[in-house]
């Protein structure tokens, strides 16, 4: 499985705005694991003054994270394999 991040751009998204995407992207992705399509969400880092969001999922496919994200109803402008280096 590999790490993709999925940039979104939340203009005017507040705190419990942020607390509803995060548990879309959790519950979404859990259904879909429990379906045998195998992924996870992993985290989100928000950077208020840009209205910006980085989130990672551990997945078998870039396709099955643009799913589970079409499927919560979470904008995204891309989505691309990344490193997650967290020690």
């Amino acid at each position: 499985m590999s790490i993709y991040m999925v940039d979104r751009d939340l203009p005017g998204i507040d705190a419990q705005g942020l607390q509803g995407a995060q548990k879309a992207a959790i519950e979404t992705s859990e259904r879909f694991r429990a379906a045998g399509r195998p992924v996870r969400y992993i985290r989100s880092t928000f950077i208020p003054g840009e209205s910006h969001c980085m989130c990672l999922f551990e997945a078998s496919s870039q396709d099955t994270v643009r799913e589970v994200n079409e499927e919560a109803g979470l904008p995204f402008t891309r989505i691309v394999e990344a490193m997650d280096l967290t020690p």
